[in-house]
């Protein structure tokens, strides 16, 4: 069963702009795959599109979004249903979008809002289960330390790390990361990417994750999908992914792409408790 299906997606913004231009792609349950290009390529606008937070163009009516089963939108329209189909969709932002001023712990709670009663949710009313469940997940981002901590005092590494917690609190079947590691030191971003793996590994989720250096494309991903100009222009293994090969869809852009270090950049993934 695919996890994420789309069909003649299209998006053009005021003056002309093409974001994104008849994209059709599938990713399979329990895949994690590679989004990469340059920027302005169309990697965030896709994963905005796909958690159903922007519609596609009106007039690409044959266009079709479906994630874990539910229409996500279709015909350039949000699907009703949205608020139930994203209970099951886990994104994960650049910026971790934790409230500063909560606790950490209370940051991870947060993952439970689209599960729970709406009044509960609003007096912040957490079970006993529930909180233990946040603590587990913490444990399992290597965190657990600082879940009484205000999410403002955690490095960007450990506010990632809260962030992904909370998908797993919120039970998302699929996760979809947008540049999660952009803002993070090269030792963060590779505990970051670890965790990932080790949850798409043990748990089965489906995990899309846009990155902007190949190289964690090729030490975490077995499959990625480069775009260039709202178009996918690559669609297979990630070991195919050679710096010439890059050098031949993006031409001086490749250069966004590849890490100076790239030759020491390992092989083996770090976990969260690396």
């Amino acid at each position: 069963m695919s996890a994420i299906g789309i069909s003649g997606l299209s998006k053009t913004y005021r003056g002309g702009t093409r974001a994104l231009d008849r994209v059709s792609l599938t990713v399979e349950a329990g895949e994690m795959v590679a989004l990469i290009g340059a920027s302005g390529s169309g990697k965030s606008t896709l994963i905005r599109h796909i958690s159903g937070l922007v519609p596609a163009d009106k007039n690409s009516g044959s266009c079709k979004i479906v994630v874990d089963g539910a229409i996500v939108q279709e015909g350039g329209r949000i699907s009703r249903n949205i608020a139930t189909a994203r209970t099951d969709i886990g994104v994960i932002f650049q910026q971790f979008n934790l409230v500063p001023r909560l606790s950490v712990l209370n940051n991870v709670l947060a993952g439970l809002l689209g599960r729970m009663p709406v009044l509960r949710g609003v007096l912040g009313l957490f079970r006993k289960e529930e909180s233990q469940l946040a603590m587990q997940a913490l444990d399992r981002v290597g965190i657990a330390h600082t879940a009484r901590q205000r999410a403002s005092t955690l490095s960007g590494g450990q506010q990632q790390r809260a962030a992904i917690a909370r998908t797993l609190v919120q039970g998302a079947r699929v996760i979809l990361a947008d540049e999660p590691i952009a803002s993070l030191d090269p030792a963060s971003a590779k505990r970051v990417m670890g965790i990932l793996s080790q949850i798409n590994k043990e748990d089965g989720i489906t995990v899309l994750v846009s990155l902007h250096q190949v190289e964690y494309a090729r030490r975490y991903c077995k499959r990625t999908i480069a775009m260039r100009d709202g178009q996918v222009v690559f669609d297979g293994p990630s070991r195919e992914l050679t710096t010439q090969f890059l050098r031949d869809i993006y031409g001086e852009a490749s250069e966004e792409l590849v890490l100076p270090d790239a030759d020491d950049f390992g092989t083996e993934p770090m976990t969260a408790t690396a």
